[in-house]
Order: C-alpha cells, then structure tokens, then sequence
C-alpha cells in the first residue's frame, strides 16, 4: 500500500485548507484512513480517522472545525480543516491500516502504513 498525500500550503489564521490521502496498490487490505500530525517537539497526534464501515474519530483539539471522509471510487481520503489556528501547524500524515484497531485505540502505533507528510502552516 501506498499512499500520497497533497494540499498543505500556508495560511493565515482562520482559513481553510484540504488535505488529500491518495491510495494505490492493495486497497482491499486497507479498512481504515487517517490523519496525524506533528508539530515541533510534540508527540504524533491523532487529526482524523475514518474506517471503511465510515466510522468516524477526531482529535479532541479539531472536533468541529475539521472534517475527514473519503471518495471509495478514488481510493482517497480528504481532510477538510477549517478555522484554522496557529496551533494547528505541523506535518500533517496520512495513514492506513488493515484493521479497524484505531477505533479502540488512536495511537499511531495502531496504524501500519504512512505517507510521507505535508506541511500546514498556519501563520497568526
């Protein structure tokens, strides 16, 4: 499985932008997609995870400003942020795994594969 990741970008304080996790090789061994981040100094956090039943979890410090859900037909996951704060600046990460353990457990340890990150920068 790989996956690529597009859409991080600098933005100001308040503003929008779309993440996109694309899929290719053996999707039928994927069941569910997410996002993390990482910010200087700072443990990899959980962003958004979605599982291919559409069972969705967020990390507490996104409910309600970021969105994540996905396009079957592409094989792709997108992640739409929202409101964007300064705090929300890291590298963001895409990942996938075959199980669906990131339902009891949000750790990035619960996730086998990983894209290479994209940078969010969210200037005040």
């Amino acid at each position: 499985v790989q996956l690529q990741a597009s859409g991080g970008g600098l933005v100001q304080a308040g503003g929008s932008l779309r993440l996109s996790c694309a899929a290719s090789g053996s999707m039928f061994r994927i069941n569910a997609m997410g996002w993390y981040r990482q910010a200087p100094g700072k443990q990899r956090e959980l962003v958004a995870v979605i599982t291919s039943s559409g069972w969705k979890n967020y990390g507490d410090s996104v409910k309600g400003r970021f969105t994540i859900y996905k396009d079957n037909d592409k094989g792709t996951v997108y992640l739409q942020m929202n409101s964007l704060k300064p705090e929300d600046t890291g590298v963001y990460y895409c990942a996938a795994d075959p199980t669906t353990t990131v339902v009891s457990d949000s750790r990035s340890e619960s996730m086998r594969y990983w894209g290479k990150g994209t940078l969010v920068t969210v200037s005040s």
